[in-house]
């Protein structure tokens, strides 16, 4: 999955663009096939015409979940222009597949409308980091299954990491970069558009701060994997089930490492905004 990078970089981090060098993606992980079938892509284009990718959950054959800065253009690509389009991508390996990237084709769904958090655009960025996806008709036909919302602050009691054997992994999903590379010597984007899958852990909740009582932090690291630009938006599974305990928001560092921020989905005010709607 991907990582992420400093606070002035967080938004540009998590949101990656097609011709220039701001993105989110899954990092030392592995790729996913068919296993995540209702994870996809969200292309997303601006007035000027620039374009950016996040990634998504479909919650419904109509209904995707996503972050709420790849919904909203508030303070990072004013001079972009708003989004004007979206589109949904869905085959697991977008570039080798049928999509016709970044055009319309076989296995790609033009979105009909978006919208962040209500709050969003009042505080940080990753303070209410949520946002929905309309498609146009169903992204994929005939899933057996779709992500899932946890209960109500299920997840203030998730225990601290203290040995293996009493951490609390995640399943992270999305189309980001698979590696960055930052020295003199060598500067390297691995950017093919494929959906990948990590394992992190729990590393802190509730805790003032940029984790405050809305975001998980969870392991990048060679170990476990992690998410990095272009994997904004995609989910982070409780274990191996597909309830969707956050989506991928920010990172603390250029190098996708270290430390993942996942906007947490158990909250009173995230689930009223996201049941507007869907409907289970």
């Amino acid at each position: 999955m991907s990582k992420k990078t400093p606070f002035a970089l967080l938004i540009v981090i998590t949101v990656l663009a097609i011709a220039v060098s701001i993105a989110g993606a899954i990092t030392d992980g592995e790729l996913d096939g068919e296993d995540h079938p209702h994870v996809v892509l969200l292309l997303m284009e601006t007035e000027s015409g620039a374009m950016y990718r996040c990634s998504a959950t479909l919650l419904s054959p109509t209904v995707a979940l996503t972050a709420g800065h790849c919904t909203s253009n508030y303070g990072y690509i004013e001079e972009e222009g708003d989004y004007s389009a979206m589109r949904v991508f869905t085959e697991s390996d977008v570039d080798g597949g049928d999509n016709n990237y970044p055009y319309a084709g076989n296995n790609s769904v033009e979105a009909v409308s978006w919208a962040a958090h209500p709050d969003y655009e009042t505080d940080a960025f990753y303070v209410h980091d949520v946002g929905i996806v309309i498609l146009e008709e169903p992204g994929v036909v005939g899933l057996e299954e779709y992500g899932t919302l946890p209960e109500v602050d299920q997840f203030d009691d998730l225990p601290m990491p203290a040995g293996r054997n009493n951490k609390t992994w995640f399943t992270s999903v999305g189309y980001g970069l698979q590696a960055i590379f930052t020295t003199e010597e060598q500067w390297e984007l691995q950017s093919e558009r494929i959906r990948m899958v990590a394992h992190p852990f729990l590393l802190q909740l509730n805790v003032p701060g940029i984790t405050g009582d809305f975001s998980l932090l969870l392991s990048n690291n060679h170990a476990t994997g992690g998410t990095c630009f272009g994997d904004s938006g995609g989910p982070n599974f409780l274990g191996d089930t597909n309830i969707v305990a956050g989506v991928t928001s920010f990172g603390t560092n250029a190098n996708c490492a270290g430390i993942g921020g996942v906007y947490r989905t158990d909250r009173a005010d995230v689930q009223d905004f996201i049941y507007t709607y869907y409907t289970p």
